[in-house]
């Protein structure tokens, strides 16, 4: 089960000048909480937070060397020189580039620019440096996104007579290349100091063009997204502004990587939809494409590039569902039951390693390296979750790498094979000791309960809160239920209405937690708030995020034996059923709990008896489904026969179930509780042909209503136990007779079938010895 971490705690006082701060500017309080925890804590800093504008740009003199670095361009044009932009081959290296060069060139200087490939590795590289200046012939060099880590490299161009400025982001090493150097990061008078790439080559424009420079926005933006610095002060401002051109008069370049729709973009489709196929050049081998997309002269070469582009993207996207796929083989085989996952291969793309090892770190919930084998080298790439600082956990185990670098949520680390497993029993020692257990938990932040009506104000209130990215975050919200009114928004969808006291809610592809949402659980539903329109009129809608099951009550009984029965109807799964006393299972479930973390999946098929609390205390528990896929330790009960636990090496039922029919649990030991029996209920239904044509001649004469067969049995009435009924409508389902559409139960006119052929009954019947 995830658990609820809150974003913000206040005091009294701190509420105080909250209630001050929502008085002053005329907001609601959540919002002024919402603000508050992203540093606004004045009218003057919220007015400015809630209308980003170009108007709050800071001049880019503040920032030193830029005056130098301008004088130098004006000093190389006068002389008729060649001027070269070096930049990086990811998305805030090319935007960067672009916009340096697309400045130059209307500034009217002789200019070319470069980015290497992956291959070449990040950062200027004194072989690429010789070339370009035999083959360019530069006066001056100006890096972008990249440099302040090239001290050698920077002195070998002066060594060839070329003048040479460093612009970029990156914090600063402890000696600094001799040159002129444009960073946010150095001390001056630039009050801002996040800035990526692209944003500090924007500033060099606007010093060239000054607001001509606005035109190119739409990169800068595009690549502060992408390069996931806050959007908080000026990166928030020229986000914004970014946007707005892009949404008002895109350039032909871009409108062709989205796919022109007509819809408004926002941060999320500059960091899921066009970064993406920028970066993808770049895995792919062709980073120049991208830049000679964004400085194309003409709309064939344009069209041309951006369908290249497009092309790369899905062969990316197809590569990486290989490298991925491969690492879960691996991790099959091999387990993922310690506190990092490390995987090498020789045939995986370097330039992918990343991203997987980034969906493999959200999956499992701990740290990821993913490798590439090159003879004795392997070079990898970390990802981390929130909570674990990577970069010092590598630091602590520097002494089985080769070289490594990064921050504390990525990495990049090279290390020889023979020192791949030492590496990885060091970190997996070095985590175990400096974080505690609920750091690999995964855990949904929130900013507040839903405890009254989200008013149409209060809506555009968190609108105005955009764009959302890293350090303004989309907020999110939780409504506490329990059985709750569900509906699919048309017959067969997948997707959800749900109806709460304060807010209606939308799921989409939400249909497998129904079960869940039906019945009699406590629960905690994680939405976000957003205002919708339709014919005209705006409302107030919430999206699902996020589900957490609690607390169980009445009605759930019925929804747990109806998932219970149904697996009955699933083919047979072949599992190794050993079976033990309570007191072994007991002893077995303390002892694995106590060596590891992962690996121990322990069901029962209707709660566990009081003899299993001990030993189940604290253990994360779900209904039917699992809320994680990290393996970790975990009591389900009633799972669903697709439940995901392919993962476990160990399983536990506490009970003799009626099956086993779990599709995962396939080949798998599984220890039972041979002293109760787990599926009494389902051994005690009526089967007979008599009665179950009673109960369908009843079916057929109520205007039954209901999603599901348990929503029907509680609105049957007297007369019928509620479990068979149940059974009875999922027999008659299957066979045809009725079916389940727009929240009624539908009767079919003219079907005729036998009992024998149904599935469910047939199992049934067998469990009954029949």
């Amino acid at each position: 089960m995830k658990r609820l971490i809150r974003d913000y705690e206040y005091s009294q006082e701190q509420l105080n000048t909250i209630r001050g701060l929502a008085n002053a500017c005329g907001l609601n309080e959540i919002t002024a909480r919402i603000l508050y925890a992203r540093g606004v804590d004045t009218k003057e800093k919220a007015e400015r937070f809630l209308s980003p504008s170009r108007a709050h740009f800071l001049s880019p003199f503040l920032m030193s060397g830029m005056r130098e670095l301008k004088a130098l361009i004006d000093e190389t044009m006068a002389a008729g020189g060649h001027i070269l932009v070096f930049g990086d081959y990811d998305a805030d290296g090319v935007c960067a580039s672009s916009i340096l060069l697309s400045a130059l060139l209307e500034y009217g200087a002789d200019a070319s620019a470069y980015v290497p490939e992956r291959a070449e590795g990040y950062g200027m590289k004194e072989e690429s440096l010789a070339r370009l200046i035999d083959e360019r012939n530069p006066s001056l060099v100006i890096s972008v996104d990249c440099g302040i880590s090239n001290r050698r490299e920077v002195e070998y161009v002066c060594s060839r007579g070329v003048k040479i400025v460093v612009t970029d982001h990156h914090e600063l090493p402890d000696e600094l290349p001799s040159c002129v150097i444009v960073n946010p990061k150095l001390k001056d008078d630039y009050p801002y100091d996040n800035l990526c790439g692209a944003g500090v080559a924007f500033k060099v424009a606007c010093a060239l063009l000054g607001e001509k420079a606005y035109k190119l926005l739409d990169l800068a933006a595009i690549a502060t997204v992408a390069d996931s610095v806050p959007l908080l002060g000026e990166n928030r401002d020229i986000v914004s502004e970014g946007l707005k051109l892009i949404n008002k008069k895109p350039r032909e370049a871009i409108s062709l990587l989205v796919g022109s729709k007509g819809e408004t973009l926002s941060a999320q489709s500059l960091a899921f939809v066009i970064a993406p196929r920028i970066n993808a050049a770049g895995r792919m081998g062709d980073a120049g494409c991208a830049l000679r997309l964004f400085t194309a002269r003409s709309s064939a070469e344009t069209y041309e590039l951006a369908c290249k582009l497009n092309e790369y993207n899905i062969e990316r996207q197809q590569a990486c569902d290989e490298v991925y796929k491969s690492a879960k083989e691996k991790i099959a085989r091999e387990g993922a039951f310690g506190n990092v996952i490390m995987l090498f291969d020789e045939e995986w793309n370097t330039g992918l390693v990343g991203i997987v090892a980034a969906k493999i770190c959200e999956e499992f919930n701990r740290p990821a390296i993913l490798f590439v084998r090159k003879g004795d080298l392997l070079k990898g790439s970390a990802r981390t979750v929130e909570g674990i600082n990577i970069y010092e956990a590598l630091r602590a185990c520097s002494q089985y790498i080769e070289e490594f670098g990064g921050h504390s949520q990525a990495a990049g680390v090279n290390v020889r094979a023979e020192n791949f497993e030492k590496l990885k029993d060091a970190l997996g020692a070095y985590l175990e000791e400096n974080y505690g257990e609920e750091t690999y938990i995964p855990a949904v932040s929130v900013a507040e309960k839903i405890e009254a009506p989200v008013s149409l104000r209060l809506a555009k209130e968190f609108e105005r809160l955009e764009p959302f990215g890293v350090g303004n975050k989309k907020p999110l919200f939780y409504i506490e239920g329990n059985k709750l009114e569900v509906r699919r928004l048309k017959a067969g969808s997948p997707h959800l209405g749900i109806r709460c006291e304060y807010l209606d809610l939308v799921w989409f592809g939400g249909e497998r937690a129904m079960p869940v949402l039906g019945a009699d659980i406590g629960k905690k539903i994680v939405v976000e708030c957003s205002v919708s329109k339709f014919r005209g009129a705006e409302y107030v809608r919430g999206t699902v995020r996020e589900l957490i099951a609690g607390e169980r009550g009445g009605s759930c009984g019925l929804y747990v034996f109806r998932s219970n029965l149904l697996r009955l109807k699933e083919p047979k799964v072949g599992v190794g059923i050993e079976k033990k006393t309570a007191d072994e299972l007991r002893v077995f479930i303390e002892e694995k709990r106590k060596s590891c973390r992962y690996g121990l999946l322990v069901i029962s098929s209707d709660g566990a008896a009081d003899e299993f609390a001990e030993s189940l205390r604290g253990m994360e528990t779900d209904i039917f489904n699992l809320s994680s896929q990290n393996v970790g330790n975990a009591y389900l009960i009633a799972p669903a026969a697709d439940a995901s636990v392919s993962g476990y090496r160990d399983v536990v039922w506490l009970d003799t179930p009626a099956d086993c029919n779990i599709r995962e649990l396939a080949g798998k030991r599984v220890l039972v509780n041979g002293e109760k029996c787990g599926y009494d209920d389902i051994a005690a239904l009526e089967t007979s042909r008599s009665f179950l044509a009673e109960l369908y001649s009843a079916v057929r004469s109520k205007n039954l209503r209901g999603e599901s067969s348990v929503e029907a049995a509680l609105a049957f009435g007297e007369g019928y136990d509620e479990k068979q009924t149940v059974f009875a409508l999922e027999v008659f389902a299957e066979l045809g007779f009725i079916r389940f559409e727009n929240n009624k139960v539908c009767v079919a006119r003219g079907v005729r079938a036998e009992l024998a052929d149904s599935t469910l009954y047939q199992a049934v019947c067998r469990l009954k010895g029949e």
